[in-house]
């Protein structure tokens, strides 16, 4: 299974009065681990919109289970954690400098062609995608 490692330094502006990073700013992280998931999977979101092609966001789930804090590094981890066809789900943990888990969480995402806006099967408009998505999901099937 493929998992993307992404190491993003936080910054004071992410932070909140109490200098806790701000819960928005995972969601921000989360869309850095995807976007270099996918592109380790040798794809790329720029490719995709110039091929038509949107993956709008249907579900977010974020669990927090420890504070970051300024200036610790975050450590996000990104795995395709499932896929129908239609929706793919990608999968999150985000550590601390002491590998402690302060956030795990999914996102869920259709394809939509940019000018219907309508969910499309992966394997009819990018047949590529579908081939090496559905090679992870097996790979995640067999752990």
């Amino acid at each position: 299974m493929t998992t993307s490692n992404t190491t993003i330094q936080t910054r004071y502006a992410e932070t909140d009065q109490m200098g806790v990073i701000h819960h928005s700013q995972y969601l921000i992280w989360c869309e850095i681990g995807r976007t270099d998931f996918i592109e380790k999977l040798g794809f790329s979101y720029a490719q995709m919109e110039q091929d038509g092609l949107l993956a709008p966001v249907t579900e977010v789930n974020l669990q927090y289970k420890q504070a970051l804090r300024y200036p610790e590094t975050a450590h996000i981890s990104t795995w395709l954690s499932d896929y129908t066809g239609i929706r793919a789900t990608y999968a999150y943990t985000i550590s601390n400098d002491k590998g402690q888990v302060c956030v795990e969480g999914t996102t869920t995402h259709v394809v939509v062609t940019a000018d219907r806006f309508r969910p499309v099967s992966m394997k009819k408009v990018a047949p590529e995608w579908h081939r090496v998505y559905e090679n992870e999901a097996q790979k995640r099937d067999k752990l």
